[in-house]
């Protein structure tokens, strides 16, 4: 079987750091690692726009801003398909023809649509916009489309891959033909990295406001840092690990290179655990660490983010001709998957045959 890498990201916003330790890592290194047959990262426009149909504007404009992040951090348009979704023509045909195969109570008992829509502040009332709540079929279609069977993934993503295992399963079983391949999400190996909160302590979000974005600048960041909120306690009082954003940054983060070089006293961040937790390190020590850490890391990715914002033809170039080669993969499964239905009427000859034999005697 052949190992095909799908992923992606809604063009919202910038990426932020959250999108780094949980996904954006580890397809630079499934990419390096050059063990696959076809890697697509979708810039998936059209789903964003279920939230922001009202300010299209706001997603057109991040289609760069994405692309630039994801160039920025190494990801190579030479072994990967960059792909437009809503230039992806079979995406939502495919779409329609998997909505038969789901429920809607099945959609809205998906704990990340509920927990979206949670977020999001859908009034009751006013209902929950439909393409909005059909997400998980749209992303179904997305992956099937590719015959995608690797999803790198943080874990608030689970759901969907569940989901997208499910409607495969029904398709096949219905059609009686194994066509459609089931997928499995890839997680980080840092349980820690599956999902980063934010500065605030809530779900990291670009909407929320309380985000680290891998293009901020120095000041940008050390504000940020700053800004995280801590236990209250005496210097010389036990500092509390359980919960503790600052050390959920430093697990995502800090190697042993770091302590080298901005905190000598300690040669891993276990050392520096176990004594924060006896108490004499204050938070101000830590989170001047921390900055230096994540500056650290994002500061070769910012510059390099600078200098392919001058060549802005190159980032367009690699879009157009990844979203071209995605329109090839797609438009094949989609006449395949026609094709199993019984509605491929003009794909081949078939279908005028039976109908000619039918009418004609």
């Amino acid at each position: 079987m052949k190992k095909v890498i799908l992923t992606g990201d809604r063009p919202t916003g910038k990426l932020h750091i959250g999108h780094y330790v949980g996904s954006l890592r580890e397809r630079l290194r499934m990419q390096n690692e050059d063990e696959y047959d076809e890697y697509i990262v979708l810039i998936a426009d059209a789903q964003a726009l279920t939230d922001n149909y009202d300010n299209p504007k706001k997603v057109r404009e991040n289609i760069i801003e994405v692309m630039l992040d994801y160039l920025a951090i190494g990801l190579d348009p030479k072994k990967i398909n960059f792909a437009i979704q809503s230039e992806i023509r079979a995406l939502p045909e495919l779409t329609q023809y998997y909505q038969n195969l789901v429920t809607l109570p099945r959609l809205l008992r998906n704990p990340t649509v509920k927990s979206e829509i949670k977020m999001r502040g859908f009034d009751e009332k006013e209902g929950i916009p439909v393409g909005f709540a059909n997400y998980p079929i749209s992303q179904a279609a997305d992956i099937t489309a590719f015959k995608a069977n690797i999803i790198p993934v943080g874990d608030d993503q689970l759901p969907m891959i569940e989901q997208t295992r499910e409607i495969v399963r029904s398709f096949n079983r219905i059609y009686n033909k194994d066509l459609l391949v089931e997928c499995k999400a890839i997680l980080p190996n840092n349980k820690t990295c599956h999902r980063l909160p934010g500065c605030d302590g809530n779900k990291m979000s670009k909407s929320l406001g309380n985000a680290i974005y891998i293009s901020d600048e120095p000041e940008a960041i050390k504000k940020k840092v700053n800004s995280i909120a801590t236990f209250p306690r005496a210097l010389e009082d036990p500092g509390i690990l359980e919960n503790n954003i600052l050390f959920m940054y430093l697990e995502a983060f800090a190697t042993d290179e770091h302590f080298k070089k901005y905190y000598e006293e300690f040669n891993n961040l276990d050392e520096l655990k176990e004594a924060y937790s006896k108490g004499g390190i204050g938070d101000g020590r830590v989170k001047k660490f921390l900055y230096e850490v994540i500056n650290d890391t994002l500061e070769p990715i910012r510059e390099r983010r600078k200098e392919i914002a001058k060549d802005i033809d190159y980032v367009l170039e690699s879009l157009k001709e990844g979203t071209k080669n995605a329109n090839k993969i797609a438009d094949e499964t989609l006449r395949e998957v026609k094709e199993t239905i019984g509605i491929g009427y003009f794909y081949d000859d078939q279908f005028e045959k039976e109908m000619k034999a039918k009418f004609n005697n």
